[in-house]
């Protein structure tokens, strides 16, 4: 199952940087692929289920998901693939990653910068993840730090929408400012207009 999709739209949600933060450092040339660990995902139990065309994998009892330069962990995963060969297999073969929700409790983890949410939804066929339930993206280095009810980011617009609900509202945490308080200078008060012209130094 081509599980590495997903995870890398996953990595859209520490991806995008505020207005404020300090800029990214340069990228790195990737490993090659054949040098690459695998996809890693442990859970307390597992249930699979077939049709013709998809295979669901549950994924439950407490999750994690080690990947390149990613860790995830959740309560509960829900894996979607498109399957193909022998219907009557019960697994078959895994063509595609059609969806991924993990929920409970969720924590993805990258480098410096992080995700938490009750809920995150991927849909790599689209380039889209949305976080619900409480969700906050930071970095752990560069001090920001964004909360939202609703946060939906579209990785092929590198664009990220987060919407109030209700009373919440979103909320963007910056590293501090220096203080712009006008009261705080010292006051320059100009020279009248008839004062003497102070002397210039004698030349050499």
């Amino acid at each position: 199952m081509k599980l590495r999709r997903g995870l890398a739209c996953l990595l859209l949600v520490l991806g995008p940087r505020l207005p404020g933060a300090a800029p990214a450092a340069p990228a790195t040339p990737a490993p090659a692929a054949a040098s690459l660990p695998p996809t890693t995902i442990e859970s307390g139990a597992l249930e699979l289920f077939s049709t013709e065309k998809e295979t669901t994998f549950t994924y439950s009892r407490g999750v994690r998901i080690t990947a390149t330069n990613l860790v995830l962990t959740c309560d509960h995963l829900v894996v979607v693939a498109r399957r193909t060969g022998d219907p009557a297999a019960l697994v078959g073969r895994q063509e595609k990653l059609k969806s991924l929700v993990a929920s409970g409790n969720v924590r993805l983890v990258q480098d410096d910068r992080e995700a938490t949410a009750d809920r995150a939804e991927v849909f790599p066929d689209d380039d889209r993840v949305i976080l619900t339930g409480n969700p906050v993206v930071r970095s752990l280095k560069d001090g920001w730090e964004q909360r939202g009810p609703r946060m939906e980011l579209l990785r092929g617009e590198r664009r990220a929408v987060i919407r109030g609900e209700g009373a919440e509202r979103p909320r963007t945490v910056l590293p501090a400012l220096k203080d712009l308080g006008y009261d705080k200078v010292p006051e320059r008060r100009p020279a009248p207009a008839n004062a003497p012209t102070p002397a210039e130094p004698p030349s050499r």
